[in-house]
Order: C-alpha cells, then sequence, then structure tokens
C-alpha cells in the first residue's frame, strides 16, 4: 500500500490527509496526524469516507461537446476554446452582466478562484 499526502476534494478548507493506494486504487483515507494544517490530523466524513466517486464507473474524465446532436469526446484544448469562445459571443451580444459561473464544494479555494 502507497499512502499520498494531499489537499481534501471537499470543501475549501484545505484538510490535509493521506490517500492509501493499493494497485493504482484508492482502499482508504487517514488523516496526517502530524499536520499543522487547518484540520489538525481531524477528518470530517466526507473526507474520510467521500472517495468512491474517483473510481466510480459513471465518472467523466474526459470533456464532450455535442456536435450534430450527439456528445463527443473531446480534447481539453477544443473543450476550453469551445467554452471561450461561447463566453466571448455571448458578452458580446448581451453584455458582460449576462456572463455567470457555477463551482463546486470539491475544488480548492485556488481552484474555485481560478
Amino acid at each position: 500500500m502507497k499512502s499520498i499526502l494531499t489537499t481534501c476534494p471537499y470543501c475549501g478548507t484545505g484538510c490535509t490527509f493521506f490517500l492509501n493506494v493499493r494497485d493504482g486504487k484508492i482502499v482508504s483515507v487517514t488523516p496526517d496526524d502530524n499536520a499543522n494544517s487547518v484540520n489538525q490530523g481531524k477528518l470530517c466524513s466526507k473526507g474520510r469516507f467521500g472517495f468512491d466517486f474517483v473510481h466510480h464507473k459513471d465518472r467523466l474524465t474526459n470533456p464532450l461537446i455535442r456536435k450534430e446532436g450527439k456528445l463527443v469526446e473531446v480534447t481539453w484544448e477544443e473543450a476550453i476554446g469551445f467554452i471561450v469562445s461561447k463566453i466571448k459571443k455571448t458578452v458580446k451580444e448581451y453584455g458582460s452582466d449576462s456572463v455567470a459561473a457555477f463551482s463546486s464544494a470539491r475544488c480548492t479555494n485556488e481552484e474555485n478562484y481560478l
């Protein structure tokens, strides 16, 4: 088993813990007992037990764009370019107040800021 120190994906608090990985799959999560971070070696139930989504069979791992009525897998570069072009078109047509964004509690504060 390999233990990898990382940051919890569930909120922007920044708690650290170890992902315990066997054969390339997360099998458990344990707190960093030596942590001087915000969680001081403690974990909430989401942080400790909420890792099954990583290996879920329905999890999207590549971006999709609808082309001719069907979702097609594309590269990250194409997906980001598509999003940028749609945002620019919307701003040009309706003004900058017409654009908003959603983020996720599964991102760090830094990821949400970006």
